[in-house]
Parts: structure tokens; sequence; C-alpha cells
């Protein structure tokens, strides 16, 4: 083939033009690959600290959140131990917090400012507690493992599908904000955003709610986000700690003492932004791990936070304002219309209205409320290129999970069975006991006494309920139960359609349509309650925030990259360490900076524990180098495959052992004869043989195979083309119970089909070497058309069990990944593909059923 007719090459890059940057075209595997030099050789990453020892333990004290009298105790103990592998110099508790204070001072510390504001005459003092976020800016710049990762200009990502370039989102740098901003940025040479993502939300720190904090979240954009969202330095960091204003029985509702605390709030935000808002109009001058000097501009790219804050954030009025959504003007009688747009929110629009009630009350009293707004400056009216209106962004946590579903949807779901027999919920909560096992799902033994909050919870519930309840609630017994499970269906869709990792202009249209799809189940689910017998008990009026917000996730994604980019789960996850440090390092006195130092402590520990585990990873990396063989017990056909790897090995065992240890299972009937067919039909095939000359092999009963119970399966994401895994079971009893996991697996080179794992198994052919394979029971997609109306109501998928007898043997290597399938209880040997597990199953389904989700693997 000539150059000319080449096949263009699968990635496009775009760089912003002010980058002076060519397009880069890359093929799969390049794509999202860099080369950094190797890191300078770091005898003693773990100092200040004396020894190795000293900061191990401290890192183990500070983690366990160990009182002084359990670290007096153990070092106690380990000074009277002396191995000669580590050294512990530390004496006692006091030796320990000086050597945290010094590891500390590699790290920006906080600082306690005074926020005094008036109230009814009388002044009022509130402590803000502030790191400053440009010196942490400035302490990421410098670290050395941080510093290759940072990205500065803007790109445009495309992939070839075939026929075109098709432009893609995912991170914040892929957006359309980001590029805007570069454009928009001083005329200077390298001028590139450094841009912040930002969250606070008040958490509690006692048992009992009574003691409360309030910390305030920094991460930045500009690493990506495995670095920005994970948990090691780079991640995370508390960078303020909020006053809270008291709750006065007295004052509370009043609007004056409700602007107040709005007033506090962004009085004491200032102390976090007042470098940034300067250097945000002049730009810092810094010279670049690549060597390249840039003026970095600060900004606010992201807020990330649950509703409430957001409308602290933007000052807007909350659920009940007759503007309630902090993005757009929607009319608060309007918030269920997903199909309608509305005015967006400017800053201007906001200033003008404040402008003219500074003038004039009475006059501006009226266009502020008619706008939904307070009557107060916002602070990040002081930070240039970051309105709040567009840094505000869907929280999936808040919004959908706890919310749409958690808040709203299960409670409708508890009041339907409540009314129902009490047969059709216990039945219930029995399948949700029994729903099959899958690694990170949660299980839950019931649904009526649910009272928790946590969304991460309420998103696996969701996913489980569906499935379970479609057998009971059906239009007969509960035309309302039935209608929900219709909306709740949708809401899966928006769910897996919103949570993908890439987004094309295509996945971007479905979530569009999917969008009215549930505005119309809503409809219908109002419509059926309104006329029935639960119209009392039930919402009727589903014209809440929640329901509109994220009419604007497709907004989002377009200008800010995918919605992970902005979710505050990684953010309320931070809030654990800080309950720890409340009740194991502080006395329940000046909580905030005990809290704070116990934080700043962490951070410390984190930097040094990155450099200790980078200089792990350049020792290992170095002995791999060495050329030291690592062994030969692979099996011959993924010895250079890491695709699949079998764990927890058994003893090895007899064909004619196992055949008779498996007597009564009717998988393994002929198993002996199976393998022997199965492997003289598998080998040529895998070594490239002659069939016709092919001499068959033969057992005998004394052949051994080792059964393995666990199976690592790395595949490629049809989502954003990583890696991923699966880990399953083949196990008779795993915790107590058998568990016998479904797979994927290519059946033909075009094909693929869905099993049970059965037995896996390695075994050492003499003359031709290890081999992984394992015995599966198929299950075949040929279903009654008595179903098919069912399912397609509800979009699910749904297969059923061979005859099994039909028991198969495959080769492991032709697994492609794990699966989840629901035995549907009224058929017979039928399961339901549970197709929200993750995004790459959730695609996987949709290509399986003809509906494409926009870009080629």
């Amino acid at each position: 083939m000539s150059s000319s007719e080449q096949q263009p090459a699968d990635f496009k890059t775009e760089f912003h033009p002010r980058s002076n940057r060519p397009s880069l075209f890359q093929s799969q595997e390049e794509f999202g690959q860099c080369a950094f030099p190797a890191m300078a050789h770091d005898t003693q990453p773990w100092r200040p600290f004396i020894e190795e020892g000293d900061y191990m333990f401290a890192e183990i004290a500070l983690q366990a959140g160990l009182s002084a009298s359990h670290i007096n105790g153990l070092l106690t103990l380990i000074a009277r131990i002396n191995q000669g592998k580590a050294k512990v110099t530390l004496r006692n508790e006091v030796d320990l917090q000086r050597a945290w204070d010094r590891a500390a001072m590699q790290v920006t510390p906080f600082t306690r400012h005074n926020v005094i504001a008036p109230y009814k005459g009388e002044d009022f003092t509130f402590p803000i507690y502030a790191r400053s976020l440009w010196d942490w800016v400035l302490d990421l710049l410098s670290n050395p493992l941080l510093a290759p990762h940072f990205t500065w200009d803007a790109q445009r990502l495309f992939k070839y599908d075939g026929s075109k370039y098709e432009r893609f989102y995912s991170e914040p740098w892929t957006g359309d904000c980001w590029w805007n901003i570069q454009s928009r940025l001083p005329d200077v040479k390298n001028a590139v955003p450094f841009a912040f993502i930002l969250y606070a939300d008040r958490t509690r720190l006692s048992s009992h709610a009574t003691v409360k904090g309030y910390p305030v979240v920094a991460r930045c954009g500009n690493l990506p986000i495995n670095i920005r969202n994970g948990e090691c330095y780079g991640g995370g960091c508390v960078v303020g700690w909020l006053p809270i204003v008291p709750e006065s029985a007295k004052e509370e509702g009043k609007t004056g003492y409700t602007n107040y605390k709005r007033i506090i709030w962004h009085e004491a935000f200032h102390f976090i932004l007042d470098k940034v808002a300067e250097l945000s109009k002049i730009g810092y001058k810094y010279e670049c791990y690549d060597k390249i000097t840039r003026w970095l501009f600060p900004l606010i790219l992201i807020l990330s936070a649950d509703y409430e804050e957001l409308c602290m954030m933007c000052l807007i009025r909350g659920s009940k304002g007759k503007r309630p959504c902090p993005v757009c003007l929607v009319p608060i009688k309007a918030l269920s219309q997903l199909s309608k747009t509305f005015p967006m929110r400017t800053v201007q629009q906001a200033k003008e209205a404040l402008a003219v009630y500074q003038e004039k009350k009475s006059a501006g009293k009226s266009i502020l409320k008619s706008l939904g707004l307070r009557p107060v400056a916002n602070v990040f009216w002081k930070v240039k290129n970051s309105d709040p209106e567009e840094a505000v962004s869907l929280d999936d946590l808040h919004v959908m999970h706890a919310g749409l579903f958690g808040y709203h949807s299960l409670e409708e779901l508890k009041i339907i069975l409540n009314k129902l027999p009490r047969q059709y919920a216990a039945q219930l909560e029995e399948l949700l006991a029994t729903f099959p096992s899958w690694r990170g799902l949660v299980h839950f033994t019931g649904i009526l006494h649910i009272s928790f909050s946590d969304g991460n919870k309420l998103r696996d519930l969701s996913r489980q309920t569906f499935y379970a309840a479609l057998n009971i609630l059906t239009n007969d017994i509960s035309r309302e139960g039935y209608q929900l499970l219709r909306m709740l269906r949708s809401y899966l869709e928006l769910d897996s359609l919103i949570g993908l990792s890439i987004h094309t202009d295509r996945t971007l249209e479905l979530i569009e349509k999917e969008q009215v799809t549930f505005e119309n189940e809503l409809k219908e689910y109002i419509s059926r309650m309104s006329g029935g017998e639960l119209a009392e008990h039930l919402k009727t009026d589903w014209n809440f925030p929640k329901v509109h917000l994220w009419q604007h996730a497709v907004r989002d994604i377009r200008k800010k990259g995918v919605a992970r980019n902005y979710s505050t789960r990684p953010n309320e996850k931070m809030h654990g360490p800080l309950r720890d440090a409340y009740h194991d390092r502080s006395n329940g006195k000046d909580v905030a900076s005990q809290v704070l130092r116990v934080n700043h402590h962490r951070l410390a520990m984190k930097l040094i524990r990155t450099r200790i585990d980078a200089e792990a990873d350049r020792a290992q990396e170095d002995y791999d180098d060495s050329g030291i063989d690592p062994g030969e017990n692979e099996d011959v056909l993924t010895s250079f495959n890491v695709h699949v790897k079998l764990g927890s090995p058994c003893l090895p065992k007899s064909i004619q052992m196992i055949s008779s240890d498996h007597a009564s299972q009717p998988e393994f009937q002929g198993f002996h004869q199976k393998f022997t067919r199965f492997t003289n039909q598998c080998l040529p095939v895998y070594l490239n043989r002659d069939r016709n000359h092919w001499k068959d092999i033969s057992f005998a009963d004394t052949f051994e195979l080792r059964e393995h119970c666990y199976l690592k399966v790395n595949y490629e994401s049809r989502v954003d083309w990583r890696q991923a895994m699966d880990h399953l079971r083949c196990n008779p009893s795993f915790h107590g119970k058998p568990r016998y996991d479904s797979i994927l697996f290519q059946l033909s080179p075009n094909k693929i089909a869905f099993a049970r794992l059965v037995f896996m198994f390695s075994c050492s052919i003499p003359d031709f070497g290890t081999y992984d394979f394992a015995l599966v029971h198929p299950y075949t997609a040929n279903i009654s058309a008595t179903r098919k109306s069912f399912d397609d109501n509800f979009r699910i998928t749904r297969v059923k069990a061979c005859p099994c007898t039909a028991s198969m043997f495959i080769p492991i290597r032709s697994i492609v990944r794990g699966a989840l399938l629901y035995p549907d209880l009224k058929h017979r040997d039928e399961y339901l593909v549970v197709e929200h597990v993750d995004g790459d199953m959730f695609r996987r389904i949709n290509e399986w059923n003809g509906r494409h989700l926009g870009h080629n693997e």
C-alpha cells in the first residue's frame, strides 16, 4: 500500500494555538504514554527522619491515630528489640511529635486569621485557618516526582473511527473552558492557566454531630486524574478551615442572619484566595520541569460541592428561591422539565443586580429576588477567569446517588412496598440478600429500614434493586411500582452514561436523549400516582433542584471534561481522617488547630512516602533490567501476555480423581473424553500445526491437573482504552459459600459469549509445555420471543444456560473479562446481564444490542 493510502493514526491531539505546538498523531500503543527521565538516586528518601525506621513508625502511628500512651508503650517495646534491620531512634511521644513537626516543615503550614463582621450593631470575630494556596502550588511544582506530570496547554483530542476523527473529552484541559481561558490570557509568551478545583463542605467530627469542621480542599487541575484524585502526595489537600456561624434559635431563619452567614463565608474564603486573586491578573513567572519558562495564571476552573454548598458559593437563595439553579435561570416550577433550556446565569448580571441593591435597597431587592440571589459580594469575583456560574459542576454523588435515587426514588419505593402485602417486601429483601457477588459491589440484606446517606452504597443499591424488583413490582401488582422501575431504568442509563471516563459527541447526544426519556417516565409516574390510591403518600411535585441539575451534565463535560473531574467523591473521602484526628489526637478544645496539626503531619508523611515509593520503584526497575530469569513455570500460551493469571492453586489431582470427586455434577460428565478431544482440537491451532498431520494426544487416568480457584483478567477498556482488571472466583467455598463467577469469552474470532466458570486448572502436557484451561457452562442469547416485549420495555439483556451436559473447555486466555449475571427466578436457567457494573460492560452490552456509543476500538 502506498504512503498516500496508509491508514490515518488512531489518535490526534490539537494543542492550543498559543502553545506553538504542532498537532500530534499517535498510534493506539503510543497514546497516553510518556517517557520520563530516570529519577536521580536518593539514598535517604525518608529525611528529615534520622532513620527509615523512624519514618515507618511515625507513619504507622499517624495513620492509626495512636494515643500518647500507645506510642510510649510501643516505643518502649521496640527499644528492647534489636534485630539490626531498622533502627528506631525515637524514645517517646515527644520525640515523635518533634519528628512530625520537622517533617511538616517541608510543606506549607496553616495560618490563623480572623474575620470580624458586625451583626445588629455588635462585632463578632470568627477564626479562619488557611494554608497559602499559592505556596501549596509552589510545593507541587518544585516536587521532582510530580513536575513531569503537569499539563499546561489546552488540548482537543480526537480518535479515528474508521472514516473520520471524532473528538473526545476526558481531562479538564480537553474541555472548551481551558481552551477559551488560554485564549483570553495576556499576550505574553507561554502564558498558561493554572487550574484549581475547590471543594468545601461541613463535616461532623463527633459522633453526635455536636462538633463540626468546615474543610476546604484544593486539587490541581493540571495534574492527571490518577494523581489529582489519588490519595498520595499531589492529590487533594486541605487548604482551609472555614468558621461555622453558630445556630441561633432567636435568629435562625431570618433573612438578615442567613445573609450574615454568607458574608462570613465569603470574607473567610478571601484569606484562602488572597494571593491567587492577585496573580490571576498579573501571572507568575516560573521555569517548569521541561526547562520552559511559563507565565502561570491561576484560576478556579471547577467548584465541586453538594447543592447546599453550591448555593453558598454562588450566593443563590436555594431550593425555595424563584430561580434555584446555580447555573441557569430555570423557574422553580419548571425544574423537572429536562427537555427545556433556560438562559444561563452570568457574573455581569449578578454584579449589576448587587450594584443596584447597594445604591438603593428597595429597587435592588426585587431584582435580586427575581434572580434568586443574595445581596452579598462573591469572593470568586476577585479571581480572574473564575466565574462561579461557570465553575459550579454536576456532583453525581449528591445529585444522583444520594439525592435523586437515595433521598427520593428509594423513599418512593419504600412507601409503595409498605402499602403492599408484606410478602412482596420480604421477597425483595431476600433477593437483594442473595444478589450475586461482585468485587467492589456492596451487598444488602434489606431495603425498608435503610437509613444511611452514603452515596457510594446507594449507587450500588440502585443497581441491585432494579434487577431484584423486576419480577415483584409488575404492572398487575403495583402500577406505581412498575412505573417507578421504568423510571429507575432510565436513571441507571443516565448514571452509566454520565459516569463514562471518556465522552464523545455521540455519548453526549445519548445523555440528552435519555434525559427526555427520564422526563417522560417521570411524567407517567406522576400521572399514575395522581389518580391512584397512593396519591396522598407519594411525591406529586418533582420540581426540586436535584431533578434539574443533571440537565447541565453535557454542558459540564464539554466545558470541563468528564464527570469524575468534579465529583465530590474523592473529597468526601477526606472527611474520615479529619474525624479520626479529632477522636484520636485532640482533647476536644481548640479543635481546629489540633485537627489541622495532624492533617499537616499527614501531608508531610505523604510527601516522604512518595519519595520512598519512588526509590523502591527505581530499585525494582534496576532489578528487572538485570536480566534475572523469573522462572519457567508459566503457561506457554500466556508467558508473553499479562492478560490472565491464575491464583489460589490446589494440590494436583489425577483426571480420574477429579471425575470421581465431581461425579454428581452433570458439567463433569465425560470429563476425561471431553478434555482429550478439546486438547487435540486446541493445540494444533495454538501451535500453528497442520491438523492433517497432527498425532492425537491421549491422557492416562493418572494424568494430573492442578485446580485454581482465582483468576485475574486484564483487559483493555472499551471506554478509555486503558487496562482494567477483573478478579474472578471459581471456588466451592469462598468465605464459606460456593462462588462461581460468570465470564465473557471469545467463542470465535468474531463472536463473544457468556459462560459460568465451573473448574479452572493448569496442566503440563509432555513435549508441549504448561497450559491453563477452564471448564465452563455456556449461555446462549436465543431467548423465547414471549419475553421480548418485557425485556424491550426495561431494556434488559437476557441469556439462557445451555444444558449442564453441554459444558465445554476453553483456554483461560480466551476469557475477555468477568460478567455479573442476575438469575431470573421466574424463568428457569435464565439470567439478566447486569450492564451497569462499570463503563466497559455498559459499552459492550450496548454494542451487543446494536446501540453504539460513538468511538470504535
